[in-house]
């Protein structure tokens, strides 16, 4: 049988369709009604749960009698087929995963049969059919006959199938196609998986129902009263409505009876992402009751500064896909419920929902939780800047560099790029998805922005959506990165956009725009790709955006990793299940792992944006209000304790009142300077528990040095003194007493055998060691880092020389890390002394050259026994840390094993890291240095996790390995994002370290 040609003509979006309006879900009581909870209105039947299913590799193979056939499979609505047995799973980014020919889809396009029965006893009603969300596109048949078609996969397509039902058991059947002409516009980077996988169900309405309605409300200048109209739309004729206005403690403000709605509302609540106060609105029909929640709040833009209830807010957002990895896109409320949580836990209060709308009552949550979220539409269409265009290298792009033919190049990706947005086929397509989005959560609290898609150019098609939007909606912002790249044959109205929005822009580009009086805000709608062990320049971005009123904020790239499982139990990314085209791990991108454990990424994003930021000044501890609209002593408590030469000595906890964006300072007295290292930690704790949170809370912390002159005092040791006799040949120097054995290796300079009593402290020589395993961030660099041989780079000595005093054996290497077919990567001179106690001196005086890239990493590699897998440390802790990601740490002694401080990221890479080290301590070993270093226990060696694609495919190493490091290059967001800042880089020309060792089995103070 062939399909009518609906999904191949985007002149045709919907047939026998209700017209796209508000969502909300009749009641026949109050009680039900006020619960919130639809599944109680009597007018409401779920058709979730098992349905049949048959599957066919192509929609032509499907029989002219279809609607007659038995079922082979079952599958549970709602749900991805992907995730059932039928299909594949296909991961890509930007490509498109059939041929460029629009509106053309493959005649090989698989198609999913669901059928069910309903039990029904008709009466003299209108009954809707609802479907939340299938991907790509449904024709639904109701006991044998067509009923209608619809796409847009990430709204609801409602049909009025009144007219097919009849008593007793109905067949209710639905067509789905994996693609059709609205595919060209979902080209979202994200798993590619089809079926129905939101909420369906029957709803009951009168045969004259309310088939919409339009909250709007105008403010006055005090923010004190509002002027609430309510517009009605009903299917037939108008009729009156009752309204009664509920304020947020449950009393009632009005009871009034009309058409429409048009009325002053005195002393008004205001709502905000801090404080989500929200009315109750209720709407008494015939025979219905309507519940709407209503929070009062404005949204405007004045002198390029983005202004909520008046005041500058900045967004802390994230961008949040439907994902995980069993259910697919099918998320619960119980799912995005954990979402939203783990977001206010970590201090996260916007969320753009990319890139379309999520299911219409994850905005509610958004409106009763306190989210600020943008909107966006079910647009996008990069895919088409791929075409017939040679790429160049993406670090030519990402870079800037701006020669004339990366510029011709660049220009030919954006004049595709705008393929459809130029297209007037494709206008009607693209104006129904705004007019979807909008209509359908035009009256939700928590949408203050609308985005027209995402990343599929600018053109007469999106001039279009923004008027209408506008025309429509005069209470919200519009937003639309993509409005910044235009056809070369172009001069495009942007005057119904309210924001200049960039996409992993750099805080110099943020400096740039707001550097001059700019109409518009600058927001970020994705930076610090959070991509594996990433969001190093969070703290940065900060800073930036705090910089400028004109800078308000940013959502991150993004909030979980999409990863299925695979038939083995573990995580999968693109290519894991045979597709093609793929791009790899590029969906592993988020803040927390596909079973929502937060990442490291997590943990730095919560304590930048933590809700209050200490500083020293004068002697005096000054503490800024970062909150928006509330008063510190109302919200948080703080924690506080002194710590010298990390041992707390005292602390106690204190509330203090500062308004929001203001400062004042802390009644904490603090100690008197006694040359030792004094911290004072402050931990902000939630003063009472709010829905999502528990009182007691951690919102963040804060560390300052109070004396920063003053450094750790080490601890001393008492060491068995005795005189070392020396020995040598052609390869080796022996250095040994009674105790301790040292055999320096001639060829390399550098220590292979470290004994102390006849046991081996290391079990292979050491190394000096450049390499870690490239992070994601490293995916641009690395390729120059394994040009210069940095990967297989080894040390060759030139010159060995060494003389005996009382107190010492000192040798003299000259030396250098060379690689295969390379140059030198670093010369070094290196001065050993090996003390009469048993302590080792190592002195590194390092030459780069400058024409190489930097480097990933300087240091040592121990290899120590695996049963010497634990350490003590002082330095940040207890997560990973790095020069540029270590505001998730204090400064403190922590203990760690191999193993804990190991991070399995899906795709294997450098983590474990532990920056601003002052000494570190093993059973055998303690590590000081001339100034704070980086060290890393694993138990893998980097070699390992380079060579691995997956976590589960690692092994271990025999031994523990131990790298002190000088320095580690720092994390960044390069994946996505601007390059590595060059203060976070290993890039000097030159520089000295000392580390000093002592190999004792107890240390003793």
């Amino acid at each position: 049988m062939i399909l009518p040609n609906y999904f191949q003509d985007p002149n045709t979006l919907h047939v026998n369709t209700v017209e796209h309006h508000a969502y909300f879900i009749p009641h026949q009581q109050n009680e039900t009604a006020l619960s919130g909870k639809r599944e109680q209105s009597d007018y409401f039947t779920l058709l979730n749960g098992q349905w049949d299913f048959n599957y066919f590799q192509s929609y032509h193979d499907l029989p002219d009698n279809f609607l007659d056939i038995a079922f082979e499979h079952k599958i549970p609505v709602p749900a991805n087929w992907q995730n059932h047995g039928f299909d594949h799973h296909h991961y890509t980014n930007i490509n498109y995963p059939f041929p460029f020919e629009p509106p053309f889809v493959p005649h090989q396009n698989p198609c999913g049969v669901y059928h069910r029965t309903l039990q029904l006893t008709p009466k003299h009603k209108r009954y809707l059919l609802n479907f939340e969300g299938v991907d790509s596109c449904l024709f639904v048949y109701v006991n044998k006959q067509f009923v209608g078609y619809s796409q847009i996969s990430h709204n609801t397509s409602e049909f009025d199938v009144s007219d097919y039902l009849q008593a007793g058991t109905n067949h209710l059947t639905v067509v789905v196609l994996k693609w059709c002409d609205g595919s060209y516009l979902e080209d979202q980077d994200k798993f590619r998986m089809s079926g129905i996988f939101r909420d369906v169900y029957l709803l009951e309405r009168e045969q004259n129902y309310l088939q919409d309605f339009f909250i709007q409300y105008e403010l006055d200048d005090e923010l004190r009263h509002a002027n609430l109209k309510v517009e009605t739309l009903f299917s037939r004729q108008p009729q009156a409505i009752e309204y009664q206005l509920l304020n947020p403690n449950g009393f009632t403000v009005f009871n009034q009876t009309d058409t429409h709605l048009n009325i002053e509302v005195e002393d008004i609540q205001l709502w905000n992402a801090e404080k989500p106060q929200l009315y109750t609105l209720i709407l008494h029909t015939a025979e219905e009751v309507i519940v709407q929640k209503i929070g009062f709040r404005k949204v405007e833009i004045k002198d390029g500064i983005l202004l909520f209830n008046q005041q500058p807010i900045k967004f802390k957002g994230v961008n949040r896909h439907d994902s995980d990895p069993k259910t697919g896109y099918a998320i619960t409320y119980a799912q995005a419920h954990k979402d939203l949580q783990l977001m206010k836990q970590h201090n996260i209060n916007a969320i753009r929902t990319a890139h379309y709308p999520n299911a219409p009552w994850f905005s509610e949550l958004c409106d009763q939780y306190g989210f600020y979220l943008i909107g966006e539409s079910d647009v996008e269409s990069h895919g088409a800047s791929m075409l017939t265009v040679k790429m160049p290298e993406p670090s030519i792009l990402l870079n800037h560099q701006n020669d004339l033919q990366t510029e011709r190049i660049r220009q030919d990706m954006i004049d595709n790029y705008c393929y459809f947005a130029r297209d007037p086929l494709f206008k009607k397509a693209i104006l129904d998805r705004q007019q979807a989005n909008v209509e359908r959560d035009k009256n939700r609290t928590s949408i203050i922005i609308w985005s027209l898609g995402n990343e599929a150019g600018y053109g007469a098609n999106f001039e279009a959506a923004a008027a209408w939007i506008k025309q429509r909606d005069k209470s919200r912002l519009v937003h639309y990165e993509s409005s910044i790249y235009q056809h070369s044959a172009d001069n495009n109205d942007l005057s119904n956009l309210d924001f200049y929005s960039e996409m992993y822009g750099s805080t110099e580009d943020i400096d740039r725009y707001c550097a001059t009086a700019q109409r518009k805000p600058f927001v970020l709608c994705e930076y610090s790709h959070a991509m594996g062990n990433s969001n190093g320049d969070a703290e940065d971005y900060w800073q930036a955006f705090h910089r400028h009123p004109q800078s308000c904020g940013g959502f991150v790239w993004e909030w979980c990793d999409h990863a299925p499982y695979r038939a083995n139990g573990q995580f999968g990314y693109g290519g894991d299940f045979g597709e093609s085209p793929h791009d790899g791990n590029f969906c592993m991108d988020g803040l927390v792992s596909p079973d929502r454990i937060p990442h490291s990424n997590l943990l730095e994003l919560k304590n930048v944006n933590r809700p209050a930021r200490a500083e020293l000044i004068d002697n005096q501890i000054v503490i800024h209000n970062y909150l928006d609209f509330t008063d510190l002593a109302d919200y948080l408590t703080i924690d506080y304790e002194f710590v010298e030469n990390g041992v707390v000595t005292s602390g106690g906890n204190l509330s203090v009142s500062c308004k929001p964006h203001s400062s004042v300072i802390l009644p904490i007295e603090l100690p008197k300077n006694n040359g030792h290292l004094w911290l004072l930690n402050l931990d902000y704790r939630l003063n009472t528990a709010t829905e999502l949170l528990e009182a007691e809370h951690s919102l963040g912390f804060e560390q300052l040095n109070l004396f920063s002159e003053n450094k750790l005092v080490l601890p001393k040791f008492t060491i068995e003194k005795s005189t070392f006799e020396v020995q040598e040949d052609h390869f080796r120097i022996n250095v040994h007493n009674g105790q301790f054995s040292y055999q320096l290796d001639k060829q390399k300079g550098i220590f292979s055998r470290i004994e102390k009593a006849g046991k081996a402290i290391i079990q292979q020589p050491l190394d000096f060691n450049i390499w870690r395993a490239p992070t994601d961030n490293d995916r641009l660099i690395r390729e120059a880092w394994q040009n210069a041989g940095y990967d297989k780079a080894y040390t060759r000595a030139y010159e060995i020389q060494w003389q005996q005093s009382e107190q010492a054996v000192e040798f003299s290497v000259k030396s250098a890390i060379v690689s295969i077919s390379r140059g030198r990567i670093l010369t070094l001179d290196i001065r050993y002394r090996i003390f009469n106690d048993g302590q080792i001196s190592v002195e590194i005086n390092a030459i780069r050259p400058t024409e190489l890239p930097y480097l990933p990493r300087f240091g040592l590699r121990f290899w120590l026994a695996k049963a010497e897998n634990t350490v003590e440390y002082f330095g940040y802790g207890e997560q990973e840390s790095y020069v540029d990601k270590h505001h998730l740490a204090n400064l403190g002694i922590y203990h760690t094993t191999a193993k804990q401080n190991h991070t399995d990221y899906v795709k294997p890479q450098e983590n474990g890291s532990h920056y601003g080290c002052e000494y570190l301590k093993s059973e055998n070993l303690f590590v000081s240095a001339s100034q704070p270093f980086s060290f890393n226990l694993s138990p893998y060696t980097q070699e390992e996790l380079t060579e691995k694609k997956h976590y589960y495919e690692l092994q271990e190493s025999d031994y523990s390995v131990l790298c002190i490091d000088y320095k580690m290059s720092g994390i960044g967001s390069n994946s996505c994002g601007p390059n590595l800042k060059d203060q976070y880089r290993l890039m000097e020309s030159e520089f000295k370290i000392r580390f000093d060792l002592i190999f004792d089995k107890t240390i003793r103070q």
